[in-house]
């Protein structure tokens, strides 16, 4: 006989399923976030629609925004994972496959987190508490949409070299 108290792999909230979404946040800021990662999802998938496998001169500007908007989802699934759950930093960037100094930047650029971040433009477990009591309260301070997902990084030499040539 199966368990019937286990989450069918089909409940948003199933902790196992890494494309899972919560959607019982309370709060009107919370359920923005739910949202930002409907909507970057099918920004992604839209942009690997229209990229031909045939093509892939056409396709690859095409890959890199549906990359960027699956970073943008990833994000965003994080942070109202931490807010919605009770889950820690490291368990959350795990979950994500990545390691937990590299969640506090990715959670900087959060609807539902950016608002707690520190100067150096971090998310700490600090924030996250302070955001989920002001959920509570009904006091989320709220950031505006990104309008696009951020800029690729790019390499930039430390220091100048003499002559041209490293």
């Amino acid at each position: 006989m199966q368990d019937d108290t286990r989450p069918h792999p089909t409940d948003s909230t199933d902790p196992t399923d890494p494309t899972a979404v919560p959607d019982d946040l309370s709060g009107p800021h919370a359920g923005a976030s739910v949202e930002a990662v409907r909507a970057s999802i099918e920004a992604a998938a839209t942009a690997l629609a229209a990229s031909d496998p045939a093509r892939p001169r056409e396709a690859l500007p095409l890959l890199r925004r549906a990359q960027e908007h699956l970073t943008a989802a990833i994000d965003e699934a994080m942070a109202a994972a931490l807010v919605a759950d009770g889950s820690t930093i490291r368990t959350t960037g795990a979950l994500a496959g990545l390691s937990e100094n590299a969640v506090g930047p990715r959670l900087a650029r959060t609807r539902l987190l950016a608002a707690y971040g520190t100067e150096a433009g971090r998310v700490t477990a600090s924030g996250v508490e302070r955001a989920r009591y002001d959920l509570e309260q009904g006091r989320h301070r709220a950031t505006p949409a990104p309008t696009d997902p951020p800029a690729p990084m790019r390499f930039r030499a430390r220091r100048p070299s003499a002559g041209g040539t490293p």
